[in-house]
């Protein structure tokens, strides 16, 4: 079976018939059928294969429906598990980012399901109101050259209907190929019927009761939308200076970063200083203000300035606020356009002057302006105030950019009239659910970030001006020609909301008294915020107001789990509706998960070209497919053009296929609390490998099961297990109650990587190979063999089912089931507990590790030198019961370590080379065949070491050969060449790159790093103390490290020239001690030390450098040092203090060390 699927049509073809004819059994059943597993498992891993027919049997089955455990034998009367996915927007597909948002859901969905609990995953789409508009009209600009305004509101909202029809699915079936559990029964859309009502009616009855007026207020504005848009439409861009934007509308680019100066003349004569990065809305100032305690300014306070341009006198006010620092310490005041200054003029009545159109044109009385692009007034305000004498300058200034990300125009703060929703009380309920308990948010860091948004909110724009979305449902009411207008009317902004026009008839004329033929009324031609209707989805999606037994069951959830940056947009008003339209809460507890950005750090993004369909991780992709996906997007040329550069650049030989399942548990791999992932494809590879390495422990099982094996109670097998059988149990055991137990904790990478542990390390690695020599035999050994490791292998299928459900279900079909067990699907199989397996042992654990410690330390010894089959070793213990136990265990360590004999003794044999294992175990490995096979001067080792001695020497060659060309040239020409090297001189040979030598290891050279500073410190104690070889011993209590530093010992031995060297996890007594690193120590014995001797020369030595160390001091401390003294001497001062105190702190250690040793 071909690992990866062809790209071309025609060869996917050939390969689909390939596949057929191969594997035609599992292809047998008519779909949407059970997949047929009657025929043996495939020899080789393939996700297509693996992938394929599971999710339509599983959707038809219904074992995602809450209702399949309703009556199963093993719910226990637990509540129902409900997550609500947050819904995608319909626009577009899903990438990276949703997917670990999948991934984890999906896991607890199906943790929970198996755990026999009724669940219910709500799948759902968002209707995007921008963000869809603009693809459509995209769409018809392209197709039809039309825009949204030729078809007018009712046929374009009618083209936005079809396109979500014809397109809008994608994201649908992304998640099914995912394997995602959701109950496609209960489908929602935010703009179907069903939502709309639910929309309407929450607007309706928070407009009743106050919570949403109309109001004149500061709002975000996209002039190229030109409609109201929400902060996280906005992107605060940073920049350092000055810096060019393109901005739509403009051919030329716009520059930003700029900090300009001008003044205001006061009535005396003089001017106050101003300045601004926008100076075109000087147009709108309506006060200058100064901090009260400016010295420069307080006397102005409370005077006037005369605007240049327009008839307006500002008055000077004093503020807090002010930051003296910036600029001129003055600041123009412009109510209608900042958000602080519109705060500060609500504080101090100012008057508000709007002086842009929505379309971003000036509107204002002097003509010279008026009607000009906000930009293009820029620059004539510039003009008009040079002409004036009143322009100051310009310098660059640090700023932040506001940015549309829709529309990739600059926000402009906009005063206008607008639907807002009061936030104060709802936010203050919100943040007493949190300090409370009732509402639970993990990770806890968030918690701060909860309290200090909520309690700095405003109130939320919520109206749009756009045709896609939710109409708002409230009428403007007037009076007809001819009847008098009642007080309640004069304000002429009377409005009123109702479910339809007649509703809204009957409560206008309710409210004023009048016959209703009276009145007139317009329903509002804007939208609702996307974020409204989204607010509302939890209970909105149960038929919510209707009084559903959905509602009523499922309503509240249990758990929001989605990304923290959308905390305030969505999480935080969900609970704000929740509490105000339920009188509950929407759900119990908030997970954030982190997000993912690419290998880089980047955010994703399509004009980085690094936005990554997960199917094309899923199924792989070639670098022309991935470029062929770009031409189907609304990219202009320019970003198409980076998307292309950025994926050659990442991805230069495309994506290689993963699957779903090693994409799924990939995701879960990385810490998902509080840091951002940064997504690499080839660790999805990697984890590619690891199901391969499942696949191929279930083919041994499989085979090494007869066909007629029938799995026993584990009651009877322990009574017949062997101390490995017990073990792998116990490891099982102490798995499932890790991976239990950090599914109740949201700790995803604790999780992954038990399970990692137990297939590979504890159960390929270890157990299989361990049980390999038993399985031939036809004895009852073997059978207790097979049925530990059926229930292994059946455990640990249902370990993985939440993170790799096809790969599970694939085997577990064709596994053997016990009696007891009548499960269809592994979906629905229950998960493993330690209820089930409580065979942990932890002194059993302590000791089979300590065995697996000596293979380890074999296999590394006959690693080093070069050894395929140590001749015999000998393990030395004085503990009868350990010892006992490990010679139960030498079989089993023979095996594993492949050495041809290995025994047990209390006797230290000789002429062997000796590593400590433990505090009361040594191995001992006998050096006769060791020594002669590793100094054999034609053996593979010493043809290794050579090549690699020959390539750094030519490599170092031609590093030099730029500063150096004779020598370098010299020893060139007498070095054998390799056959493609045919440069007649070092002066033509190719100069080293890392293409040519591309084996950097930075995790190898710190651990290496660390071992020649153990030599380092091994060599200053020698030379410290007056020792020609010295016996140490390393004890290092990382098992990882402890490993690695096990290889190196005898390279260390021999470059330190010590006596003796062992590594160990056990402090020796008697020994001189000094720190490596935070988990490392040296240990050197003393009797290797004359203690007495040494101590005394030292500390004579100490007192000399202490008191030249005085000397020196006393000559930096006398009067006017600095003066007389001439520079190079107290140069020369300086460094002979700095080298005599590291001489006086090195000599007080090595004084002190020696002194708590005696």
């Amino acid at each position: 079976m071909l690992r990866r699927l062809p790209k071309s049509a025609l060869q996917r073809v050939w390969f689909c018939k390939i596949c057929y004819k191969r594997y035609s059994s599992a292809f047998t059943t008519a779909f949407p059928g059970k997949k047929d597993t009657s025929g043996p498992l495939p020899k080789s891993y393939n996700p297509q294969f693996v992938e394929s027919v599971w999710y339509s049997w599983w959707e038809k089955s219904g074992f995602f429906r809450p209702e399949y455990n309703k009556n199963v034998k093993h719910r226990d009367g637990k509540e129902p598990f409900v997550v609500c996915l947050p819904p995608p927007n319909v626009t577009g597909s899903l990438h990276l980012g949703h997917t670990l948002m999948v991934a984890i859901q999906d896991s607890l969905i199906r943790w929970h399901r198996m755990n026999g609990r009724e669940t219910l995953w709500i799948p759902g789409s968002d209707h995007a109101g921008i963000a869809t508009q603009i693809v459509v009209e995209k769409k018809l600009q392209k197709e039809r050259q039309i825009d949204r305004h030729t078809l007018g509101r009712e046929q374009f909202v009618r083209e936005v209907h079809k396109w979500k029809e014809e397109c809008g699915n994608e994201i649908d079936q992304q998640l099914k190929r995912l394997g995602a559990s959701l109950d496609w029964s209960r489908p929602n859309f935010t703009m179907s019927e069903e939502f709309s009502r639910a929309v309407q009616e929450a607007f309706i009855s928070l407009h009743d009761d106050g919570t949403i007026y109309r109001g004149n207020r500061l709002i975000n504005w996209s002039c190229a939308l030109r409609s109201t848009i929400s902060d996280i439409e906005v992107d605060k861009q940073p920049i350092t200076g000055a810096t060019d934007f393109r901005v739509p509308g403009y051919e030329d680019p716009i520059q930003f970063g700029v900090l300009h100066y001008f003044s205001y003349p006061l009535d005396s004569g003089t001017e106050i200083p101003v300045a601004t990065t926008r100076i075109e809305t000087m147009l709108g100032d309506t006060a200058i203000a100064v901090h009260p305690d400016d010295v420069r300014y307080s006397h102005l306070i409370g005077r006037k300035v005369q605007h240049p341009f327009i008839d307006r006198m500002l008055p000077i006010i004093a503020s807090e606020t002010v930051d003296k620092d910036f600029g001129t310490g003055a600041v123009k005041v412009t109510p209608a356009h900042d958000f602080n200054d519109y705060d500060l003029g609500e504080r101090y009545s100012l008057d508000s002057v709007t002086i842009l159109g929505e379309d971003g044109t000036i509107d204002c009385p002097v003509p010279r302006f008026n009607g000009l692009r906000r930009f293009d007034a820029r620059l004539e305000v510039i003009d008009a105030l040079k002409e004036k004498g009143l322009y100051g300058g310009q310098k660059e200034h640090a700023m932040v950019v506001p940015v549309c990300s829709r529309s990739s125009d600059i926000v402009e703060p906009l005063l206008k009239e607008q639907w807002f929703a009061r936030c104060d009380n709802l936010a203050t309920q919100a943040i007493a659910a949190v300090e409370s308990g009732e509402l639970s948010i993990c990770p806890k860091m968030h918690c701060k970030t909860w309290q200090h948004w909520l309690l700095n909110i405003r109130d939320w724009c919520i109206s749009r001006q756009l045709w896609w979305g939710h109409r708002i449902p409230a009428y403007r009411v007037s009076f007809r020609n001819g009847h008098p207008k009642n007080q309640k009317a004069d304000s002429e902004n009377m409005w009123v909301s109702g479910r339809c026009y007649q509703e809204a008839l009957e409560k206008a004329a309710a409210q004023l008294n009048v016959n209703e033929e009276h009145l007139e009324l317009t329903q509002d031609d804007d939208v609702l915020d996307t974020w409204f209707s989204s607010a509302l989805f939890p209970f909105a999606v149960h038929g919510w107001p209707s009084q559903t037994d959905d509602l009523d069951r499922f309503y509240p959830s249990t758990l929001l789990e989605t990304g923290h940056d959308i905390i305030f947009f969505w999480v935080a008003r969900m609970v704000m509706m929740g509490q105000k339209l339920t009188g509950r809460l929407p759900f119990k507890e908030v997970y954030f998960h982190s997000m993912v950005r690419d290998a880089h750090g980047r955010k994703m993004s399509k004009s980085l070209g690094n936005v990554i369909d997960p199917v094309d991780v899923i199924q792989g992709a070639s670098l022309e497919d991935l470029h062929a996906r770009l031409e189907g997007n609304l990219l202009d040329p320019a970003e198409k053009e980076r998307s292309r550069r950025g994926q050659a650049a990442d991805y230069p030989r495309g994506i290689p296929e993963c699957g779903t399942d090693a994409l799924r548990f990939t995701l879960c791999t990385y810490k998902a609390q509080g840091e951002d992932v940064n997504l690499d494809v080839n660790t999805v590879q990697t984890y590619r490998f690891f199901c391969n390495k499942i696949w191929n422990a279930a083919l041994f099982t499989l085979n090494a099961l007869p066909d007629n094996f029938e799995p026993s109670p584990m009651s009877e097998t322990l009574a017949d297990c062997s101390i490995m059988d017990r073990w792998i149990l116990s490891r099982l055991s102490d798995t499932t109650s890790k991976i239990n137990s950090g599914f109740q904790g949201y700790d995803f990478p604790i999780i992954t990587s038990a399970i990692h542990k137990f297939w590979v390390q504890n159960l390929c690695d270890v157990y299989l190979e361990s049980i390999k020599l038993s399985l031939r035999a036809d004895d009852h050994r073997a059978v207790v063999s097979r049925n530990v490791l059926h229930t292994c292998v059946d455990a640990g299928l249902r370990l993985i089912g939440p993170f790799m459900p096809y790969l599970s279900e694939e085997i577990f079909q064709r596994l053997p089931r016990k009696p007891e067990r009548e499960d269809p699907s592994i979906c629905v199989a229950p998960y493993p507990t330690t209820g089930e397996f409580p065979m942990f042992d932890g002194s059993l654990e302590e000791r089979v590790a300590l065995s697996l410690d000596i293979v380890n330390r074999i296999r590394s010894i006959q690693k080093e030198f070069g050894i395929p089959k140590l001749s015999a070793g000998h393990i030395v213990c004085n503990n009868d019961d350990l010892r006992g136990v490990l010679s139960q265990l030498c079989p089993t360590m023979v095996t594993l370590s492949r050495c041809r004999k290995l025994q047990m003794t209390n006797q230290e044999p000789d002429r062997c080379l000796a590593t400590t294992v433990a505090s009361n175990c040594a191995l001992f490995v006998e050096m006769e065949e060791s020594i002669k096979l590793s100094l054999r001067a034609d053996d593979h080792r010493a043809r290794v070491s050579r090549n690699v001695l020959h390539t750094c020497v030519d490599a170092g060659l031609r590093l030099i050969s730029p500063f150096m060309p004779y020598l370098s040239e010299e020893i060139f020409q007498r070095l054998p060449r390799r056959p493609e090297q045919e440069e007649p001189s070092i002066c033509v040979a190719p100069y080293p790159n890392t293409e040519e030598f591309s084996m950097f290891d930075s995790s190898l050279e710190e651990r290496v790093a660390l071992s020649l500073d153990i030599v380092n410190r091994i060599r200053s104690i020698q030379k410290e103390f007056g020792i020609q070889k010295l016996s140490g011993h390393i004890v290092c209590n990382n098992d990882d490290l402890r490993g690695v530093l096990s290889q190196l010992c005898p390279t260390m031995a021999i470059l330190s020239r010590c006596r003796k060297l062992q590594v160990t996890n056990q402090e020796p007594d008697h020994c001189l001690a000094t720190t490596v690193a935070s988990n490392c120590a040296l240990f050197v014995e003393m009797e290797d030390i004359d203690v007495s001797r040494i101590l005394e020369r030292l500390q004579a030595k100490l007192a000399k450098t202490n008191s030249s160390l005085k000397k020196i001091e006393a000559q930096r401390s006398i009067d006017s040092y600095g003066e007389k003294v001439p520079q190079n001497i107290r140069e020369k001062h300086d460094q002979q203090v700095e080298v005599l105190q590291a001489d006086s702190a090195r000599l007080s250690t090595a004084v002190a060390m020696l002194k708590t040793a005696r």
